[in-house]
Order: C-alpha cells, then structure tokens, then sequence
C-alpha cells in the first residue's frame, strides 16, 4: 500500500483526485501501478516523510485504490474512512493496523443534493467577479458531490488542519455536512471581503496614479507655457523653479518648501509676504551646487603675483606654498592667511591677485567696527528688519561656492553688548566646522569649506588669541623709497593716468618729482598717500589739458608744491647738535617706522620722576628699569637722583606711544646725562632692557631701520635676537646703515663713548 503524508488538503470518501505520478514515486520504493491501494494519512505537524513518528499522525485516514495512469498523472479514487488502530515506523516504510470506519447515513440524498448544488453556485457565483476563480468554471460543473467540493475547495478553506481533521473524523453525514457548509460559506464571505478590499485598493491606487499623471502633465504643460512666457510666471511659481534647478542640499530645500508653502498660504496681501520672499530670493540666489575647480597652474600664478605687486617675495612665496598644497590635494587645505601691515602696502589687493591666479570669484568683506555678532552669523527670522550676515551676503554676491574671500581688518573688531563678533569668526575660519556653517537668517547649513579665506589686520595685537591662533601671520613691512618708485612707475601713475582720462603721451612725471613726491610729501610705510598725491596731479594735468593751457604736462621737482597745493610734510631727521641726556629711537606704528628723541633733564628737587609725551603703561616700566638700571652701574651718580628731580620727554606729545622697544634708548639717554656726555646724533637704537642689562628682541625691525635711513642715522643698535630678521630689510637700507647687534647694554654704551668717558674720568 502507497501512503502519502496529507498536509493541507481535505479528502472525504467517494472523491476522485489527481496526483502527479513523479511525486507518487517519489514515496514509494516501487512504482506505482494501476490498482495499487493507496492510504492518504492526515498529519498534525508538516514533517519530511522520514521525520514522522506515530504520534505526528491522526488515527482517521482516508484509504484509495489507483484507477488509471495517463502519463504524468495518476488518478486515484478514495474508497472510505479507517481507524487506525496501531501504527509503526520503520524508516521509510509504515506498518499499520486498520479497520474500516462507516459512515452514518442520517441525512436524505436530496436534501444532501440541494445542499450541494447551493454551494456549488455560490462558488460560481463568486468566480463571475474574479478571474482567477472563472477559469476554473467548467472544472466546478464537473463536481458531483458534497466531498468532491470539499475536497477541491479546501485549499482555499480558511480553517486549520485540525478543523479539517474534526470534518473527516465526523461519521454522521448530516453533522459533517454542517460543519463543511460553516467552513465553506465563512471562507467564502472571508474571500469576498479580501477581494473588496483589494478592488477598493486597487481603484484607489489607480485614482492616485491618474491624479500624479495628471498633475505631472499639468506641471509639464505649466513649464513650457512659462519658457514661452516668463513673464505670466507668478512668485509661487518662479521659486518653485529655483528651488528645483539650485541643487540645495536636503535641509535647505526642506526649509525653502516650508517658507514656499507658507507663502501659498498668506498670499500677496498678507503683511509677512515680503519678509518670506526676501527669504526665498536670498536662498534660491545662492550657489548651492560645487563647482569643479580649475587646474592650478603655480608659474601662472607667479606670473600673477608678480605682475600685479612689487616685491614683497616673502608674501609671494608662501601664497605659492598655499597653492601647491591645495593642487596635491585637489580641495582647499591649508593655513588660513593673516595679512598683517601698515596701511597701503597691499594686503587686500593681493587677495585679488590670488583670486585671478586661481581663477575664481573676489569678494570682499570689511569687518572694521563691527560691534554685533549678528553682523558675521545672520539675524533670525523672527526680528523685523532681519538680514543674512556679512559672509553669507558675500558668498551670494560671489556667485559662487569656492571664492576667494578677504575679510579686511580683522583687528577692529569691536566686543560689546552686542556680542563677541571675533568669537563668530572662529567657526566661519575653522576647516572642521565650516562645512557645515550655519547663519541664524538662513537656519540651514551652507558649506565655506571650498572658500579661501585671506584676513588683512595693522596689527595683531587686538585679536583675540583664539582667532588669532586658527591664522598664520605673514607680515608686510613697508616699501624703501627705491620700492615705492617702481610702484609707482609700473602701477600708480598708469592707473592714476587711466582713471583721469590721460593719455601717456600728454603727461610727464620726472624722476626727481617723483622721487620728492615720495621723500617730501608723503610719510607712511605703504603707497596709499602716494596713490593719492600722483591722483592729484593727474587732475591738475587733466585741468590744464582741457582748458588747453598745455598740450602736453611735464612735473618737475620745482612744480610740486603748485601742483599739490601743499608744503613738504617735514620727517624728523637727526639733531644738528648733540647734548647730554639726548638720544635717538626707533619706534614703530601702524603707519611704519619713525625716529623719536628722549629727552632726559635734571632739576632741583627731591628725587621726584617726572614723565610726559604721552607714555603708555609698557614704556613707563621701561623708565623705572631703565632708571634702576643706571642706578646700578653708575653708584656714584646716585646723589644725583637723590637731590634732583628727574624729567623725561618724549617729543610729539599728542601722539600716544607704546610698547617694549624703547628701553635701551632711556637707559642711554639717562646714562648720558649722569655722565654730561653727549651720544653723537648720527647713533640709534632699538631694543628692551632687564634690569641684569641684557637687550631683549623687539618687532618692526624693517620698519625702524627705513625710518632710521630716512632720518639720515648712520649707525643703528638691534638687539642680537633680531639679526635673522635683517634678511627682511631692504637690501638698499642695509648699505646706507651700519647695523650693530648687541646683547648687553654696556656694549652700547661703550660705542657710543660713555663708559669711555667714566673711564677717562676715573
């Protein structure tokens, strides 16, 4: 006897079935064959025919018999129920012991028949609505029983198997027909729910894909009438076409819709309209997508530099180190570059310069007197009259992700009530942060990390130490005069020419005058004066030209002072005469270098010190050292402060001065006067002072010695800590001066003849 595991499907006696004779097989060590008995077993869980034990099998089962084999399948006609009373498993092969188990016939054929044929029709009716179930329309017509019915239709019956086995198990005929009909009509009205919800799904999704269609083809149709009519276009719609075509990052674009949406609804007449299109103009202006940079050419770059600036080879070389990092790195990498220098010496214009050698955007952005820390990140939406910060504004007026980008005079910014703008800076400046920088008007994230950053500042001195940190400083020194004459010649004067509609051939500058226009009538470390005086005498050139007075203007010397309507600006230059208690100085502004004289008096008195010219905190630490200092060498001469009062002076008493570079020169003045000898004019100095006499380093070397060139000095004390820093002096300064490194104060004055003269007196 075959013995096939049944798992899912219901088989009641009288039932003719359909099984493959593959599968058949498959479970059999022989053949099947026509007649052969077959029992089909039912399982309580679903195994491999070879994990199932005794217990996995209920005691009813269904016995057949093989009727026929029609090439691939077998027809198989069950013939009744049996018990199965024992049951054992050998591997594959079951041994059992069975009897037959009878049906109860309490039920009429007839009733038994309308039953059936009930069922039967709403099947068929069922399978009208679907067409899965119509196909099988003529199979159905060919069922002629109640168990034929169950049997093929328990596939679909919503019920377990042990509901089902409860079915086969039933010996009275009118309760199994019962039970069959509840599981039928429940899993027929379950399937007719199913299938109402799917349609319902089903059109619904349909309703939702037309209307996308639909509203697709409208947009469609929309975007081609406003190519052809872009001036029919309404504000809704013209930003919802920017938003789309700018590339905004996920953020940004989730922020502009929101905005869109809200301006939908508020419509023109409301009084916020104007503040959310300003939003919107602002966010859709934008760079948002990343620009591929162009190829980095570093001789190009030179070429750039050079061409555009005189000098200044420091600041040119370290730009070019600048650019080869970020051509090996194909992004923007590097120190953020702090210009620092005295006015006119071309810090911001050498930002445009490296724009042009990179062939980006410039923008420029000053910071001077910015109080409000809203001025860098952005006011919020919330407060009227709200604006985007200075860097975001910037970068909208670049057109661009990747400009170059100076933010001129960092040193002036200012910390108040407002906030600490400085502190803003910090994350704008920052490469780890300003990916993701973030302006208050905005609120979304913009990314400054493919921004070149250039900072300009006089000095460094009021930034903030953590600013100043995230920057490295290369310093400008002032331009010699040899500098500012080709400066003039390659650049100033063409432009100045170009600017006042001069044509080369109706304007002359002789050498002399410019020459006297750089020496007498300017006095800065930088070339915007000069800028400014050759401007002048350009307009009174185009003056002349016009009312015909000359064809063409010559400027010599002689005609300066008609031509700039001004007198010689007069430069301290060194004393004639040379006194006890005077000697000169070195000092350095934001404007360059300048000589200054300390004058050093002894008067009756009490030992009172008396300080004037406007000393700052710094150099009247200097006096005291500088006044213990003498104390010290000269032991002899301290009656002298004892019974008299001590009056020092700093000429220019207007001007403000300080900082730590002026101790060598009081400790020589003060030594000059205790001693009455008096340190020949042509001698200068630089340099602090300890109280064990040793010269410390100071700063603005190159500044100091020019002014001391100019001043007519011959010989100059620097402290020996500053001699590497002659490799930034002039090379013309430098031969004019006879530079003296010193680390001791005594060295100096033993040159300048005042130890000498102890030593002679004694």
């Amino acid at each position: 006897m075959l013995y096939i595991p049944y798992y899912n499907v219901l088989s009641l006696p009288d039932v003719s079935c359909y099984f493959q004779v593959e599968y058949l097989n498959s479970l059999s060590d022989k053949p099947v064959s026509t007649g052969e008995k077959v029992l089909f077993l039912m399982l309580k869980n679903k195994k491999e025919a070879g994990g199932i034990s005794a217990e996995d099998i209920y005691p009813v089962a269904t016995r057949g018999v093989v009727e026929s084999i029609d090439g691939e399948w077998a027809l198989i006609h069950t013939t009744g129920r049996v018990n199965l009373d024992s049951i054992s498993i050998e591997g594959n092969n079951f041994h059992m012991e069975m009897r037959s188990r009878p049906d109860i016939e309490d039920m009429d054929p007839e009733e038994l028949k309308d039953h059936f044929q009930k069922m039967r029709a709403a099947i068929l009716e069922t399978s009208k609505e679907n067409q899965g179930i119509m196909g099988a329309r003529n199979y159905i017509m060919r069922w002629k029983n109640m168990n034929e019915l169950v049997t093929f239709t328990s596939a679909m019956l919503q019920i377990s198997n042990e509901e089902k086995y409860a079915i086969l198990e039933e010996d009275s005929v009118a309760k199994r027909t019962a039970l069959m009909e509840k599981a039928f009509y429940e899993s027929l009205e379950l399937y007719k729910v199913n299938n109402e919800a799917q349609t319902a799904q089903k059109e619904s999704n349909e309703q939702l894909y037309r209307e996308q269609a639909i509203r697709k083809q409208m947009n469609f149709l929309q975007k081609e009438l406003d190519k052809l009519h872009p001036e029919n276009m309404t504000d809704i719609q013209k930003f919802q076409q920017k938003i789309e075509e700018s590339g905004m990052n996920e953020a940004a674009e989730a922020e502009a819709q929101k905005v869109l949406n809200r301006m939908k609804q508020e419509g023109q007449d409301s009084h916020e309209y104007g503040m959310l299109y300003d939003y919107l103009d602002f966010m859709t202006s934008l760079k948002w997508k990343k620009e591929e940079p162009a190829q980095i050419d570093l001789a190009e770059a030179r070429r750039v530099l050079d061409q555009d600036h005189f000098g200044l080879k420091k600041t040119k070389d370290r730009i070019i180190q600048q650019l080869a990092v970020m051509a090996l790195n194909k992004k923007q990498s590097g120190s953020i570059l702090l210009l620092v220098g005295p006015p006119g010496t071309g810090k911001t214009s050498i930002g445009q310069s490296i724009a042009k050698a990179l062939q980006r955007k410039y923008v420029r952005i000053s910071l001077g007197g910015i109080r409000d820390e809203a001025e860098i990140r952005g006011h919020r939406r919330t407060y009227i009259g709200a604006m985007p910060g200075r860097i975001m504004d910037g970068m909208k007026r670049s057109g661009s992700t990747n400009p170059v980008m100076v933010l001129d005079e960092v040193d002036k910014l200012v910390r108040d009530y407002g906030g600490d703008p400085s502190s803003a800076l910090l994350e704008v400046l920052d490469p780890e942060q300003n990916s993701t920088f973030t302006d208050h008007y905005m609120n979304v994230p913009y990314d400054l990390s493919d921004v070149l950053f250039v900072c300009t500042a006089n000095t460094t001195d009021t930034i903030p130490e953590p600013l100043l940190n995230r920057m490295e400083v290369i310093s400008f020194t002032g331009y010699s005069a040899s500098e500012k004459f080709q400066i003039a010649r390659r650049h100033l004067i063409p432009k100045a020419m170009q600017k006042a509609g001069i044509h080369d051939e109706e304007l002359q500058i002789t050498d002399e005058a410019l020459q006297s226009v750089i020496s007498d009538y300017t006095m800065e470390a930088g070339v915007r004066g000069l800028k400014n005086r050759l401007d002048t005498l350009c307009r009174v050139a185009a003056v002349k030209i016009v009312n015909k007075e000359e064809e063409s203007v010559t400027v010599k010397k002689e005609d300066l002072r008609s031509f700039l309507d001004l007198a010689p600006i007069r430069h301290d230059r060194i004393l004639e005469m040379k006194n006890p208690g005077i000697v000169t100085g070195l000092a350095w502004t934001q404007a360059g270098g300048e000589i200054l004289f300390i004058e050093t008096m002894f008067t009756k008195g009490t030992g009172k010190i008396t300080v004037t010219g406007q000393l700052g905190d710094v150099m009247k630490e200097s006096v005291q050292i500088a006044v213990s200092l003498v104390k010290a060498m000269f032991p002899d001469k301290e009656e002298l402060f004892e019974k008299n009062d001590l009056h020092i002076h700093v000429p220019a008493g207007a001007v403000p001065k300080d900082g730590p570079s002026a101790g060598i020169t009081l400790t020589t003045a003060l030594a000059s006067l205790v001693t009455d000898t008096a340190v020949d004019p042509e001698f200068a100095m630089t340099g602090e002072v300890s109280l064990r006499g040793v010269v410390m380093p100071i700063g603005g070397l190159p500044e100091k010695l020019m002014a001391a060139q100019r001043a007519g000095v011959r010989q100059v004390f620097i402290p020996e800590e500053n001699v590497d820093d002659l490799k930034e002096v002039a090379e013309e300064v430098k031969k004019e001066l006879n530079i003296i490194p010193v680390h001791y104060v005594k060295e100096v004055l033993e040159q300048v003849g005042i130890l000498k003269a102890k030593k002679a007196a004694a």
